[in-house]
């Protein structure tokens, strides 16, 4: 599905060095469960680094909210509009109580225009996200919501998960309305599609949490091979 782009996260990459000159460009700021961190179409260049917590990317659309990626701690959020100055291209929402360093773009741009290593990273998770973006394009245009959710329900596993019991339990503040905007179909399609997951003994589903059985369908299903 293209939830996630980098399968490391961008302050991670940094030398310790250039993570503390990083993190002393900024302040923190708390954001609330579903509070924008910035909205589709303002003209502001701050770019976030967050620190604790999960964001979801999204636009509006015809159809409802349809989410573009999730961002987790130690990603950058808005620094396309840092490096360009044009407006927003989506809205970033706080998934759970998010932490975030708030940096001013100009202060961003001399820092990664002193350091041809980090210019080098924000370029590659570019790259790596329109990627991830031309895949989720190619996914609703051609899969159905039950691939699509299968595929979303690997990603999530395969990204977040963990290995209780012989099952992988992904524990993410989701509800079904947002893993819905996640695949782009309605909660009741997704709640159909559940339920046959369920039926089939695939998936186990509770308050906030999945519990995937068995992925190897899952992957059959959503149209991936076993990760090597």
């Amino acid at each position: 599905m293209g939830l996630f782009a980098e399968n490391q996260v961008f302050l991670s990459r940094l030398a310790h060095t250039d993570q503390q000159s990083l993190l002393a460009l900024g302040h923190r700021h708390v954001y609330r469960s579903q509070e924008e961190l910035v909205g589709e179409g303002s003209a502001t260049t701050f770019v976030l680094l967050i620190l604790t917590g999960w964001c979801t990317v999204w636009r509006a659309t015809e159809r409802g909210r349809l989410i573009l990626a999730l961002r987790q701690a130690g990603e950058l959020v808005g620094e396309m509009a840092a490096l360009d100055g044009r407006p927003r291209s989506a809205t970033v929402s706080a998934l759970g109580t998010v932490e975030a360093l708030v940096v001013p773009g100009d202060r961003f741009r001399h820092f990664i225009s002193a350091r041809p290593f980090v210019t080098g990273l924000v370029m590659a998770q570019l790259t790596e996200r329109l990627r991830s973006a031309d895949d989720q394009r190619r996914s609703l245009a051609s899969a159905t919501v039950l691939e699509r959710l299968a595929a979303c329900l690997v990603e999530l596993a395969d990204r977040t998960g963990r290995q209780e019991s012989g099952s992988t339990v992904i524990r993410l503040p989701l509800s079904q309305h947002e893993i819905a905007a996640a695949v782009g179909a309605t909660r009741e399609a997704v709640a159909k599609a559940l339920r046959l997951l369920r039926e089939e003994g695939l998936v186990r589903t509770g308050p906030k949490v999945i519990v995937v059985n068995d992925p190897e369908p899952l992957r059959l299903l959503g149209g991936s091979a076993t990760p090597t």
